[in-house]
């Protein structure tokens, strides 16, 4: 089993990563908990009109997804607009991305622009966005950076040439818990429904995560997922629900019951659990015995972005592995670039970072990973119909 728990409390660990010894390198990556956006996010929802900028590059992206700023030592989001003279601003509005979908979804299918020149969602409705032809090419002839990507994140089925996305994180969706609210170290997914547990347990929104994982308990292989196979790990999920062990199913904003105690234990994101678990010590994360889901989030260009040479400008600046090496050590998730873990090796502040297996699985971490397989249009629409009838049932 993985298991993130820092072994220092949240201020040490920020004044260690803060004014490490080798700073020049690292100095500024604070890590950031909590859910609290980092400077420079001075932005409202999605979807929100047209209307040029004046050259300010606008993204909408998850919350808990960047290094914070902090008094002298500032975050990604000042640094990118210190170096290029570019006004950045950075949204932190997806929860969820069926619920983000739903919000831009009218302006994109009028052919309207939107007002953001960049969005970041799960590389599943990448591949809807990408299909529906409302997403534009990355302008990577001016990216040399992204040289810089990882093999194992090139050229996904989706985008085989890779035209129109890039990575910007990784991660593993798995079991968070509360050791004290437990009492005990939680090893599967059966845990969860422990009845000892009753009505402190949620799942995600994210219905590949949370069905991906039950899948992998009863034994099931979700990169060729079929209906047949899914219905038993669906009714499971159907009958906690109606018994009141699943208190509720959540996007992001699981991270705030944990953090509050209303929560023993959920299904959860191995990064965002790493950052809460430096504000409370209690929390644990684990793959399961039976397997994690592995997952990439990407970045996209919506059909009609005006800041083409912007976009560029982050993409290349977000795939230096130094910059890339800051974002890491805050959010640690699995970066998409190349060299990061060797320079977090070298800062006494960062180097157990570059020791997880949760940011750098190995062979043998690897092979217990799994990613949920494609399903077509119609297949898609009855999961997730099935799946919307237990969640808000």
């Amino acid at each position: 089993m993985s298991h993130v728990s820092p072994p220092y409390g949240r201020r040490t660990f920020l004044k260690r990563l803060a004014w490490g010894a080798s700073g020049a390198v690292l100095a500024p990556a604070l890590l950031q908990a909590c859910g609290r956006g980092p400077g420079g996010n001075t932005g409202d929802g999605a979807g929100d009109g047209g209307g040029d900028r004046g050259g300010e590059l606008v993204i909408s992206t998850f919350p808990l997804y960047i290094d914070p700023g902090a008094p002298g030592a500032p975050g990604s989001v000042e640094r990118f607009s210190k170096d290029t003279g570019i006004r950045l601003r950075y949204v932190e509005d997806v929860n969820d991305v069926r619920q983000f979908f739903a919000r831009i979804r009218p302006q994109l299918a009028a052919g309207q622009p939107l007002s953001q020149d960049l969005v970041v969602l799960t590389s599943w409705m990448a591949e809807r966005l990408i299909r529906l032809g409302w997403v534009e090419p990355l302008p990577l002839a001016d990216v040399p950076n992204a040289r810089n990507l990882i093999p194992s994140l090139r050229n996904p089925s989706w985008d085989p040439q890779q035209r129109y996305s890039l990575p910007w994180q990784s991660g593993i969706a798995g079991i968070a818990y509360n050791i004290k609210a437990t009492g005990r170290e939680l090893r599967g997914i059966d845990d969860l429904f422990d009845p000892a547990l009753k009505g402190r347990v949620s799942a995600l929104l994210e219905m590949r995560d949370t069905m991906g994982l039950l899948m992998l308990a009863d034994g099931k292989d979700i990169r060729r997922p079929t209906w047949e196979e899914a219905q038993p790990s669906f009714d499971r999920l159907e009958k906690a629900r109606r018994d009141g062990q699943i208190r509720r199913f959540t996007g992001n904003d699981y991270q705030n019951d944990l953090l509050a105690g209303n929560l023993a234990a959920c299904i959860g994101w191995s990064g965002d659990v790493a950052q809460l678990a430096l504000e409370q010590p209690d929390l644990r994360f684990l793959v399961p015995e039976s397997g994690g889901v592995l997952w990439a989030d990407v970045m996209l260009m919506p059909k009609g972005a005006r800041h083409r040479k912007e976009v560029a400008q982050w993409l290349n600046w977000v795939y230096d592995p130094i910059e890339a090496a800051r974002i890491a050590a805050a959010v640690q998730y699995i970066s998409p670039v190349e060299g990061v873990r060797d320079i977090l090796a070298k800062d006494p502040a960062t180097a157990a970072l570059a020791a997880s297996p949760l940011m750098f699985p190995d062979a043998a971490e690897q092979k217990r990973l799994h990613i949920f397989g494609p399903l077509s249009d119609s297949e898609e629409a009855r999961w997730e119909e099935r799946f919307a009838r237990i969640t808000e049932g």
